[in-house]
């Protein structure tokens, strides 16, 4: 953020405190809504983890200062009027205090992306008995072999079965191919990206 955006931002509106909504970056869901001083704004451009001015203790909080979960900066912008602002997070481990991803459970999310952070986690932990572990075990190629006998029983539930075997084959098919787009270093946000430039050349 520039020197004069900063500047602009509507500070006097609720006595140099912003509002400010937190979006997890890759599922999209609301996490928690906090405050931001022109101090505490500075700390999450400057540091690149979001920190909040805490109303209550009436100091800067960096958000996961004692339990360890923070808030990556992925993204910020104010809204129209400049008196609030959109964060887009990636959050390290739960945001609510109650040990929930959000602090509004029913908040919508993209649960494509919430699988997709799901699977990247396994390639990178490989948990022991993890079915997603023993599918990185393999090759790509194994994974690509499995997402093209996933399409077949797909295609085949569509013409020969009944809605929920369609639909649970479909989710077989998409949960495999999340694994292979990672096998190859690639997620689901790089789908998105081309389905978007797409839509925007049509």
């Amino acid at each position: 953020m520039s020197p004069d955006a900063f500047d602009a931002l509507a500070w006097d509106k609720a006595g140099g405190l912003l509002p400010v909504v937190v979006q997890d970056a890759d599922s999209l869901r609301v996490l928690m809504l906090g405050w931001m001083d022109r101090a505490a704004l500075r700390a999450t451009l400057d540091a690149g983890r979001v920190t909040f001015f805490s109303r209550s203790r009436q100091r800067l909080w960096m958000k996961g200062e004692s339990s360890g979960n923070v808030l990556e900066l992925v993204g910020l912008e104010p809204d129209c009027d400049g008196d609030t602002l959109l964060v887009r997070a990636r959050p390290r481990g739960p945001t609510c205090h109650l040990g929930r991803s959000s602090c509004f459970p029913g908040a919508p999310g993209d649960f494509l992306a919430e699988l997709d952070a799901l699977v990247a986690q396994r390639e990178r932990e490989r948990p022991a008995g993890s079915y997603t572990s023993r599918l990185f075990a393999g090759s790509p190629r194994r994974i690509a072999q499995k997402v093209g006998e996933e399409g077949v029983e797909t295609a085949l539930a569509a013409v020969a079965q009944d809605d929920n075997a369609l639909c649970g084959e479909a989710a077989d098919l998409l949960f495999h191919l999340l694994v292979l787009l990672r096998s190859r270093g690639l997620d689901w946000e790089a789908v998105r990206a081309e389905l978007r430039r797409r839509h925007a050349a049509a």
